[in-house]
């Protein structure tokens, strides 16, 4: 698959991705919701997940249990919304799009069109992955 022209990759660093979390730590903390589970998803999610169970000491979600509203989704961006769009529980993104079709209950950054290349990818990522035409 050809990568968007149109688009400019954005590389983020560790220390973008510490400070992220420490904001988003924040906002779950101040909030006044009492979240007892925390849920990374597939790919994205899975590393701020961990970070986050990590700084708030709140233990990762485990298959088998309810999603209820005490449960946090955490995933890297918001980018259309369909995945968040999903669950009825708070969610919490490093990055949303102004044009997700839903906004993450907590989120660090909004972004516009630049692909973001998170540490943990590769950084000749194409900004259309593969998986993302596989039918998911």
């Amino acid at each position: 698959m050809e990568q968007n022209s149109n688009m400019n990759k954005r590389f983020i660093t560790w220390n973008y991705i510490e400070t992220a979390v420490d904001n988003i730590a924040s906002q779950i903390e101040s909030s006044g919701l009492d979240i007892k589970y925390i849920f990374g998803m597939p790919r994205g999610g899975l590393i701020p997940a961990v970070m986050l169970s990590h700084k708030l000491n709140i233990p990762l979600f485990k298959f088998g249990m309810v999603l209820d509203s005490k449960v946090l989704i955490v995933d890297d961006i918001c980018d259309s919304g369909l995945t968040l769009h999903k669950y009825n529980v708070p969610t919490a993104t490093i990055h949303t799009k102004e044009t997700a079709s839903i906004q993450p209950t907590f989120h660090y950054e909004v972004v516009d069109k630049d692909w973001i290349v998170y540490p943990w990818e590769r950084a000749d990522s194409k900004t259309i992955q593969d998986y993302a035409t596989k039918g998911e």
